[in-house]
């Protein structure tokens, strides 16, 4: 009898769950490896070993593995616990749109082999892939006739151009405009000094190219992009119909490291008419850069986040740079991880909730127990903790365990996508 490896939805989108079945098995020990190489160049495995029993069936989505790379059931966790095993040789393309495949294989106890190939995909049947310059980005279109809402998508201190999260959200009927605001094609090489007039006016450019739906503009960040989210929120209150921050700070920052080489690190990141946005780190006499400096041990992974604790024991610093997230007028999503290694992200969110108790409008938190900075779109590996940050070129501990940070994709996703469905009625019930 010939072993069959089945998965159910093989060619979809990246946040469709597929599931996967194996007939014809011999009991006793199988191995199952789940391999791909990444557009990117980098190949990336995973494997584990389980127990097969008289029947001859497999089903990772009840079965628990024996040993190996991941400890949990579920059909794709062995995707999210896919490790890294040669880097990047074409680094560019790391966060491109471009379909991942995936090969599962199954050997077992008499060394017969099945395999079977599932592809995620970014861009949608009909979507529309647009590249901008002025301002610097990347439209995505739904395939259907609009008019769409609009949701702008904004990267952190990495800089770039954040076209995943973009291209899922056209899938789902929205307008998704990854706006690019440095380290990107015709935008500064960093972070420092950004006017948030140039966020105004790509507003204005998406509303002269395609009709928005009853107006509504969505602003979702992630880290820096989410500090940067809440800051337009509160600035363009009139403009921004909901925002959604991923591990967002509640204060303004400097540079940090994402500024020019030669600039000190509370130098100014936010201009406002032709003004800076004071940063709690500005003469501040409790900044401490050693956590920015020195691992916790030699050779380990730079773990930050104590420095923005210790910044905030000077009181009138941080009523300066704080967020005045009560001029906001729209509903508020705030994503969370309880171990984020980057900055203190949880506290922030619930600090946030507080400052926005007499809103009149929703204000949600997603706090994700054990999870860390990364949290994004589910079905992806969750392994690297630790990455190369792509403006400092230090490596920094983002916190969270694998499976932590893997749940909170899976959970975190749905959510959102339910904010933004019930921010849009919300939003043209009172057109």
């Amino acid at each position: 009898m010939s072993i069959t490896l089945e998965i159910d939805i093989a060619d979809d989108l990246i946040d469709v769950p597929r599931r996967i079945h194996a007939h014809g098995l011999a009991a006793g020990a199988a191995q199952l490896t789940v391999s791909t190489t990444h557009p990117d160049g980098s190949v990336w495995q995973s494997r584990a070993d389980y127990h097969i029993t008289a029947d001859g069936t497999f089903n990772p989505e009840i079965a628990c593995p024996q040993s190996g790379d991941w400890q949990e059931a579920g059909s794709m966790t062995p995707v999210e616990a896919l490790r890294q095993v040669t880097p990047p040789h074409n680094p560019a393309l790391t966060d491109s749109v471009l379909p991942r495949r995936i090969t599962f294989r199954i050997e077992d106890a008499r060394g017969a082999v099945a395999e079977a190939v599932l592809i995620q995909r970014f861009l949608a049947p009909g979507v529309t892939r647009r590249e901008t310059r002025e301002p610097s980005g990347v439209l995505f279109l739904p395939a259907a006739p609009g008019p769409h809402p609009l949701v702008i998508v904004l990267n952190g201190s990495g800089g770039g151009t954040p076209e995943q999260k973009a291209a899922l959200l056209a899938a789902q009927g929205y307008i998704g405009f990854a706006l690019a605001y440095f380290k990107a094609p015709g935008r500064p090489a960093h972070i420092s000094n950004t006017p948030l007039e140039y966020f105004q006016q790509a507003i204005d450019w998406v509303a002269s190219e395609v009709p928005i739906r009853a107006n509504f503009v969505a602003v979702m960040g992630h880290s820096r992009g989410g500090e940067l989210a809440l800051l337009l929120a509160a600035t363009f209150p009139e403009r921004i119909a909901a925002v959604i921050g991923y591990v967002p700070s509640a204060v303004i920052h400097g540079t940090l490291r994402a500024g020019a080489p030669d600039e000190p690190r509370d130098a100014t990141a936010w201009r406002w008419r032709g003004e800076p946005l004071r940063n709690i780190w500005q003469d501040n006499p409790y900044a401490d850069w050693h956590a920015f400096d020195h691992p916790p041990q030699p050779d380990a992974p730079i773990r930050q986040a104590p420095a923005f604790i210790n910044v905030e024991r000077d009181a009138q610093r941080l009523a300066d740079a704080r967020i005045p997230v009560e001029r906001i007028h729209g509903p508020v999503m705030l994503i969370s991880g309880t171990d984020d290694g980057f900055w203190p992200s949880t506290a922030w969110c619930e600090r946030i909730v507080d400052d926005l108790k007499e809103s009149r409008w929703p204000v949600i938190h997603l706090c994700h127990e054990g999870a860390g900075h990364a949290i994004g779109f589910p079905w992806v590996p969750t392994t690297n903790i630790a990455n190369v940050h792509p403006v400092a070129g230090v490596r920094i501990d983002g916190g969270g365990t694998p499976s932590a940070n893997a749940r909170a994709n899976r959970e975190s996703w749905p959510q959102v996508l339910a904010f933004l469905t019930a921010a849009v009625a919300a939003h043209e019930g009172k057109a």
